[in-house]
């Protein structure tokens, strides 16, 4: 077949059409409105929340806790008076009785069998006072085999105690609970309390007036 002569045929195709992108509807002014709303509340919200922080209430401010109330007598007060030595054939739970609470000083040192039907391996009596007699504490100790017959004499002792309780709960030494203590205001008006606490296998009891055995049992370093 015999080509024939000129330019050949050029292909053409069909141009693709273009896509087109959705251009988002203006807003209306009621939309832009509540945008506008929803912006202002957030604000109010946080403003809020800044005074509440750090105005009124102020739950976000720390303050300084408040002060212990120490007892009147402190740790740190001069004994006026001498303490009682200790008999010279004290035994070793005799000599754990310091001679000075404060400034209470330690009177004589008595045997006592008042917590004899307990059958204490040993007990005593002892005064600590500061010149004023009506301030006097009377301080009773005693000490058993183990720590359970201990305890079985302190829950006896205090289920007997008859008054309001002015303070109650545990002893611990090196982080270890060794025993429990509870305060128990007398009854009527004559001001008077007592301490009770057991610490391992002794048992202390102290009565007096109120802030005296405040202090006396805070205090004492057993």
């Amino acid at each position: 077949m015999a080509k024939t002569s000129g330019t050949p045929a050029r292909r053409t195709a069909a141009r693709p059409t273009a896509k087109t992108t959705a251009q988002p509807a203006p807003q209306t002014s009621g939309t832009a409105r509540r945008a506008r709303a929803v912006v202002c509340a957030a604000a109010i919200i946080v403003v809020l929340a800044l005074v509440s922080a750090f105005g009124w209430p102020g739950w976000a401010v720390r303050t300084p806790p408040e002060p212990v109330e120490v007892p009147a007598a402190v740790a740190s007060a001069t004994p006026t008076i001498a303490a009682q030595p200790l008999p010279t054939d004290a035994s070793e739970l005799v000599k754990i009785l310091p001679e000075h609470v404060s400034n209470y000083v330690r009177g004589a040192v008595e045997s006592s069998d008042e917590w004899r039907s307990a059958a204490p391996v040993e007990a005593y009596a002892v005064t600590y006072g500061n010149g004023d007699q009506s301030k006097d504490v009377r301080v009773m100790m005693g000490q058993w085999a183990d720590a359970e017959e201990a305890e079985t004499q302190y829950a006896k002792l205090a289920k007997a105690l008859d008054g309001k309780q002015l303070a109650a709960g545990n002893i611990k030494v090196s982080g270890q609970n060794t025993g429990s203590y509870v305060v128990v205001a007398g009854k009527g008006s004559d001001g008077n309390a007592t301490a009770l606490w057991r610490n391992d296998t002794v048992v202390f009891r102290a009565t007096g007036p109120q802030a005296s055995v405040e202090t006396v049992y805070k205090l004492f370093p057993v």
